[in-house]
């Protein structure tokens, strides 16, 4: 089932709403009248653009400050969510990737990296999805990535992350089917985001032919058109989906040169 009709007594949720994707998921949501919590760590970002949507589009917008890394700070932010509107929808948007061979990553990074991508999406799903059932209403959204359908040297950690998310989530929309609630996983391939640039790899996107970057907007729009729609994956861009295919059906002795090539460029 798709993402029910706005209602002043609900609210979706979206994680790493101060940059990016996340900020135009939620200039998205709001704009078809949806009210929005938005999580992220940098407070000063999202009070500012919960301030922008309520004056802009008449929509109710909080902004829960959040490191998603700490297991502590998601009870405390799933507390909190219970105490509002009903969660009807949950962007599990945050995360990053960091440029570089594993032996040679800060491995804290590494390990926070693993929190933030996969363990926060996991814990953030499996506490407000039963009340989204319970209500028979309800679209998870889990932002995976085109670099989830192969390994990608250079992008070990960031690339199995993302593979997890997807292969979550897919799982989930069928484990979901005829509850009212669904599980779409968006898989965007290059957008011009600051993750290069916390990635270890600034100008990427610059690098990459036109026609494989899809801009922040595009990506957000075809998400939450997915949402409505109750669709399993959104992946952005024809090439990207080409991509994607490649990447799943190819022999490994294929995509690994490849996949390598690219993220050393």
């Amino acid at each position: 089932m798709p993402l029910p009709k706005p209602s002043p007594n609900e609210t979706v949720v979206i994680t790493g709403a101060s940059s990016g994707i996340g900020v135009e998921l939620a200039k998205n949501l709001a704009e078809r009248g949806y009210n929005l919590t938005l999580v992220a760590r940098r407070i000063d970002r999202l009070e500012a653009l919960a301030s922008e949507l309520k004056a802009a589009k008449g929509i109710e917008a909080r902004a829960i400050a959040t490191d998603l890394a700490d297991a502590t700070a998601r009870v405390g932010l799933v507390a909190e969510l219970e105490q509002g509107p009903a969660v009807v929808g949950l962007c599990n948007n945050a995360g990053f990737g960091i440029f570089g061979r594993l032996d040679r990553n800060d491995p804290e990074a590494e390990l926070e990296m693993v929190e933030v991508n996969i363990v926060a999406v996991h814990d953030l799903t499996v506490r407000l999805l039963p009340g989204m059932v319970e209500r028979g209403a309800g679209a998870v959204l889990n932002t995976a990535s085109t670099a989830g359908f192969q390994p990608m040297p250079g992008l070990a950690t960031y690339s199995a992350s993302k593979a997890f998310v997807l292969t979550f989530s897919e799982a989930l929309s069928a484990d979901l089917s005829n509850t009212g609630v669904s599980c779409t996983a968006l898989c965007p391939g290059p957008v011009r985001t600051e993750f290069s640039e916390v990635a270890g790899s600034a100008g990427l996107e610059d690098s990459m032919p036109s026609f494989t970057v899809v801009e922040a907007s595009e990506v957000a729009r075809q998400a939450v058109d997915g949402m409505l729609k109750g669709s399993r994956t959104v992946i952005p861009g024809i090439a990207n989906r080409a991509t994607a295919i490649g990447g799943r059906l190819a022999p490994r002795s294929l995509v690994l040169p490849i996949a390598a090539r690219f993220t050393k460029r």
